[in-house]
């Protein structure tokens, strides 16, 4: 029997997909990875009788990076980064060994369908999947085609089945389009972020922005938000008066009038207009006008609406709409929620996804109603070739409604709304106006235009909002009102003054009709990377040359580098203190040798006891997380200019492979981690009273001999694990030795005597990068001995064992 692989974009959607093509009768079990599900059945494909396995991978399998040597920042002239510099491809998310888990699926099978989202970084994905399985596939049949494509808008049992029996083929020129636009946002942005960051956090100490980042996207969504700030600044308030009038009628309401004249900016012309009126005794009626109008019906809806009305009337931010979006989608209840496109196609089956809603109990009995009179096709918007609008595919109750309201295709199909207004002229030069609905079903109209209008919010991609919060350049208001910093409203006045092109969108929008034209097969795509590498790489001179310009107004809003920060610990050059700079990125300054130098990030930092590394003589600091936490000692000089070979740039000394420094790995380090493959537990000699030892890579910490006077790593190991032996010094009082012993040397491990004294806990982080442990691989452990390990254990109960299953 033939065997079809199948490939999603996500594990839910692989899922409902799989439950469909296979009426529920799928059987599913875990991947390799832990991240993705596979789930299988038998079917029919091609004719034939074949055993379907369906599977995901979790967003792009790859992504693009210049090779090991370009990513040095210290080495490596920006400027090279345009041209000399290779790109290659690299697993995107390499802890969830992506390709391995594909490879292994996929083995032997005959046939691929790839249903990742149908949109260009869709079809980029799927020539991502085809490149890892091709090579272990079965040869094909002859002149069998092998590879096919899934075309769909929605999770709903018809998309899916017709998608399934109109395959296609994955389409290599919409791929090839998302390929340069990868390498123009990796040159481009790295090149001027590399450039830019490096010459002002070295003369500026309080910028608090770990990264100076640029990006052909981010940068003109961050003008947006300065060019609004600018305005408002700008703004000067006048002063006006308004008049008010009430007319009564017996014991009836006040009826409050409309002034023709709206408002008056001088005063005593209002105190006029106040004594004309109190001079009538009465208020009649002159004349009345009255006049029939059409209000439009709303137009179908594309991402950047949703987004909008999402802002406007739930006041949601917009990653956590696209969030909300997508899980709708992949349960069924919507389309693809990333379109441009606001015009529903001439065979869009209107009347059969309006009966989805007929058993609403919200507008159920308008649906039916419509449907009995007749749909009005809706109104006509732009189509460019992406995907439908985004539409309501199957009902949902009122409390699953949110963002499903504003997606509702009801509103689209009605007549457009005619309201009767009519006006009435009072002798007093005033007016009072009403409005009557004469159009039937227009309830939910009047609501959703009521609501679009309380607020006009621009909308933008939300994953550009997001990066310019983390960089620190806008700051959220109440409201959910983007305010710039200092330094995004420097950064972007800097580009206005040297190239406004830089924080402008209509270049930006330029290069994306050069992409589109690949996709469509109209451009070639060296042709269009060259073209637009070699305008930005103009630009970037032009921009490194003229940097003075921005630099004169970072020098009004921030302070130089040497008169920020405390003095904290010496220099191993000068022997003078250095200045501790708190602001990101934290780091050392030495003002009489004019030299910085990096520390660890999201900790705190402290001085180690006033010693001193043995390599440079620079004073040594702490870095903690916390008190329940993890912390280490570090060296400014060697964090920053590794002294061995197989150390690299951002380790400390809980990482350093010195052989004989009382600081180093190979002092402290005591036996491989018991949750991840590459760190080494390191013993925290500053951690007494409570004592313990922390992974140099993840966030594991072993606390053990609490209240011991004193702890030291022997030379000596274990015979069982090879672990480091550790000497305990017992209180007198607390020990847990027999005969009144005080002193003991064991395996932390192994040894019976410590087996109730040790516990595994996991450091509480400041960062949520640090939750899921250490990203950077690293060396072994301490003095190059491997304990016998059998792989990562499971979690039993006694936390002795969950430690020495590991070692034993």
């Amino acid at each position: 029997m033939r065997t079809v692989f199948m490939v999603a974009e996500k594990p839910s959607l692989a899922q409902s997909i799989a439950k469909i093509l296979s009426k529920g009768s799928c059987s599913s079990r875990k991947g390799l990875n832990g991240a993705c599900s596979v789930h299988e059945y038998t079917g029919s494909f091609m004719g034939q009788n074949v055993r379907f396995k369906m599977t995901s991978v979790c967003g792009h399998v790859m992504s693009l990076d210049f090779i090991g040597k370009y990513n040095n920042w210290d080495k490596v002239d920006p400027a090279e980064l345009f041209s000399k510099a290779p790109t290659e491809k690299k697993e995107a998310n390499p802890k969830l060994n992506m390709v391995k888990f594909l490879q292994v699926e996929a083995k032997g099978c005959d046939y691929v369908v790839l249903w990742l989202d149908c949109d260009k970084e869709g079809e980029n994905i799927c020539f991502e999947v085809l490149d890892a399985i091709q090579p272990l596939m079965n040869m094909s049949y002859g002149n069998d085609c092998t590879v096919y494509r899934a075309k769909f808008s929605s999770i709903t049992d018809t998309d899916i089945c017709n998608a399934m029996n109109r395959l296609g083929e994955p389409n290599r020129n919409e791929a090839l389009s998302v390929d340069a636009r990868q390498e123009l946002d990796l040159r481009i942005g790295c090149a001027f972020t590399r450039f830019q960051t490096k010459y002002f956090q070295g003369k500026y100490g309080n910028l608090d922005s770990s990264l100076i980042s640029f990006g052909p996207c981010q940068t003109p969504t961050l003008g947006f938000c300065v060019e609004r700030h600018d305005k408002i600044q700008s703004f000067k308030p006048e002063a006006y008066w308004v008049i008010q009038a009430k007319v009564f009628k017996g014991k009836d309401s006040p009826l409050t009038l409309d002034w023709d004249r709206v408002r008056v900016f001088d005063r005593d012309v209002g105190q006029m207009f106040v004594n004309m009126a109190k001079t009538a005794k009465e208020a009649k009626v002159e004349s009345v006008s009255k006049k029939e109008k059409a209000k439009q019906r709303p137009i179908a809806l594309n991402t950047v609406e949703m987004l909008r009305v999402a802002s406007s009337a739930l006041g949601m931010g917009p990653q956590h709409t696209m969030q909300i979006a997508e899980r709708l989608y992949t349960q069924g209840y919507i389309s693809y929620p990333r379109t441009e496109t606001t015009h529903y196609p001439e065979n869009f089956d209107l009347k059969g996804t309006l009966k989805q809603q007929a058993n609403s109990s919200f507008w159920g009995e308008t649906v039916k109603a419509l449907l009995s009179e007749g749909i009005n096709r809706p109104k006509k918007g732009v189509d460019v070739g992406d995907h439908p609008p985004i539409t309501p595919m199957r009902a949902a109750s009122e409390n699953e409604l949110g963002i499903f309201t504003f997606t509702c295709l009801i509103l689209k199909c009605l007549k457009n709304m005619l309201c009767l207004y009519i006006k009435y002229i009072y002798n007093i030069n005033y007016t009072c106006k009403y409005m009557y609905i004469l159009s039937k079903y227009m309830l939910y109209v009047c609501i959703y235009l009521y609501i679009i209008n309380i607020h006009s919010t621009d909308a933008s991609i939300p994953v550009h909002i997001n990066n310019i919060c983390q960089r620190n350049y806008v700051t959220v208001e109440s409201g959910r009102k983007l305010k710039p910093t200092n330094l995004g409203i420097v950064l972007v006045h800097g580009y206005y003054k040297i190239d406004a092109d830089l924080v402008l969108p209509t270049i930006r929008s330029a290069v994306e009709k050069q992409l589109n034209l690949i996709a469509l097969g109209k451009a070639n795509f060296h042709q269009v990377l060259q073209h637009t590498l070699d305008i930005f790489k103009r630009k970037f001179h032009y921009f490194v040359d003229s940097i003075a310009g921005m630099d004169e107004l970072m020098e009004v809003s921030f302070s130089p580098i040497a008169a920020t920060g405390k003095p904290l610990s010496r220099c191993g050059k000068c022997h003078r203190f250095m200045k501790y700079i708190q602001a990101k990125p934290s780091r050392l300054h030495c003002s009489h040798c004019d030299e910085t130098y990096s520390l660890p990030q999201n900790g705190a930092i402290k001085l180690y006891k006033e010693l001193k590394c043995p390599l440079d003589e620079f004073e040594l600091v702490l870095w903690t997380s916390g008190s329940r936490g993890k912390s280490y000692p570090v060296c400014p000089y060697c964090f920053s200019n590794p002294p061995f070979r197989d150390m690299k740039k951002g380790m400390g000394c809980n990482e350093c492979t010195h052989p004989s420094c009382q600081h180093s790995l190979n002092s402290l380090g005591i036996g491989q981690c018991v949750e991840c493959e590459t760190g080494v537990l390191v013993f925290d000699p500053t951690s007494g009273p409570k004592w313990r030892m922390a992974c140099n890579k993840c966030n594991v910490v072993v606390h053990f001999f609490e209240h011991a006077h004193k702890v030291q790593v022997s030379q000596d190991s274990c015979d069982s694990c090879e672990a480091s032996l550790v000497i305990v010094d017992f209180n007198k009082t607390r020990s847990p030795l027999p005969d009144g012993e005080t002193q003991h040397t064991g395996c932390v491990f192994c040894d019976p005597v410590f087996q109730d004294l040790v516990e595994l806990k996991h450091a509480t982080m400041r960062h949520p990068m640090h939750r899921a442990g250490g990203a950077r691989r690293g060396r072994g452990r301490g003095r190059g001995r491997r304990p016998v390990g059998r792989g990562n254990p499971k979690k039993p109960k006694d936390k002795m064992a969950a430690l020495a299953a590991y070692f034993v």
